[in-house]
């Protein structure tokens, strides 16, 4: 039965593009559809900014003809250089009915090759977000953190989701649905559900092996369209399990981790993990963060998946231990079930996921 409030589903999301909701010069294919959200394009130019901004009352195009510095052609590729800040206008733009907000996300292999990217609308105040009723042009900051990237047009780095309502759930609530549905293999015990479902660290691994990853300064470019073509070792430097104490976090530095837990999206709900919450620590446990319907669940053929967890720590050196907490999930129901659950009938790339890089690495044999 059809809900009220709730994520669009992917049915939905098809009906809202023939309706007019979405627009684009070109049309929107399928492998852009994703359960919950929609997958949003670069367009054929980029523009080179000063700094990071928000509109506030002026238009994007306003922002970047004041702070500007020179134009990019995408149309073929080109390089987005790390520790610059670049406004690309999507091939998306919104025609909304009144009801229906929409919010953003790095897709998965974005956050774990640390681009920070975000969503920008004309007259926003805050990043990733869509009101309701948004008639008009996207653009995507787009600043690479640890390497320097080739995009072009047409490449995909975030995703759009839309809402109907306010359909979050109570500390409550949500510990009645995990209950109900088990939505994490492992106890949650005494850490509690206030500000969303707890996980926690994994840096024991099997004791003695692999339990995380380190991003390398000064390595070569990444083409995000190249998919398994990078040798891990050229980029990334291993993490082994910590003989003792626990993983001192550099502030320069980025980190893939993993959580000890493993997460079950039900097929008719979605969620997303808390980026940022300082009651745990000062860093950043999750840049892409959305988790589709169907994600690690036994129905969509994955007896639970692991988060992978892309981390930074802010200003000051911060030593995190295994199992400590690290990231909180909050979950929302999905107007209806979509028509597929992400899983590798679809082409999702990190169903079953064990300590993943980006899809752009080779796969251990």
């Amino acid at each position: 039965m059809a809900r009220k409030a709730g994520v669009l589903s992917s049915t939905a999301i098809v009906a809202l593009i023939e309706n007019g909701g979405v627009v684009a010069g070109e049309p929107v294919g399928a492998a852009q559809i994703q359960p919950a959200s929609l997958d949003l394009r670069l367009g054929p130019r980029a523009f080179r900014v000063r700094a990071s901004f928000l509109p506030g009352r002026e238009s994007v195009s306003a922002k970047i003809a004041r702070l500007g510095m020179h134009e990019i052609d995408l149309a073929s590729g080109a390089v987005l250089e790390r520790g610059c800040v670049y406004i690309v206008p999507l091939m998306e733009s919104l025609a909304l009915a009144p009801d229906i907000a929409a919010h953003a996300n790095p897709k998965s292999s974005t956050g774990r090759l640390d681009i920070f990217t975000r969503l920008i609308t004309d007259e926003a105040h805050e990043f990733d977000r869509v009101r309701r009723g948004y008639r008009g042009p996207l653009y995507a900051e787009v600043s690479p953190r640890t390497f320097s990237i080739v995009v072009r047009a047409g490449s995909r780095l975030n995703q759009l989701r839309f809402k109907r309502g306010d359909p979050g759930y109570s500390d409550r609530a949500l510990q009645r649905l995990h209950d109900e549905r088990r939505l994490i293999e492992g106890e949650v015990g005494g850490k509690g559900f206030a500000g969303g479902l707890p996980l926690t660290v994994d840096l024991a691994g099997d004791g003695e092996g692999l339990v995380g990853w380190k991003a390398k300064r000064h390595t070569d470019l990444i083409d995000l369209d190249a998919v398994g073509r990078y040798e891990p070792d050229d980029f990334w430097e291993p993490i082994a399990h910590p003989s003792g104490g626990g993983v001192i976090l550099n502030p320069d530095d980025f980190y893939i981790l993993a959580s000890k837990e493993s997460v079950r999206i039900p097929p008719d709900h979605a969620a997303e993990m808390v980026a940022y919450d300082t009651l745990v620590g000062e860093f950043r446990a999750h840049y892409a963060g959305f988790f589709d319907p169907g994600f690690g669940h036994d129905e969509a053929g994955a007896a639970g998946t692991r988060a992978v967890l892309e981390v930074r720590s802010h200003d000051v050196p911060f030593v995190i231990e295994d199992g400590q907490i690290i990231g909180r999930l909050l979950f929302e129901p999905l107007t209806e079930r979509p028509a597929d659950l992400y899983g590798h009938g679809i082409g999702s790339s990190y169903q079953r996921q064990g300590l993943a890089l980006a899809k752009q690495f080779k796969r251990p044999a």
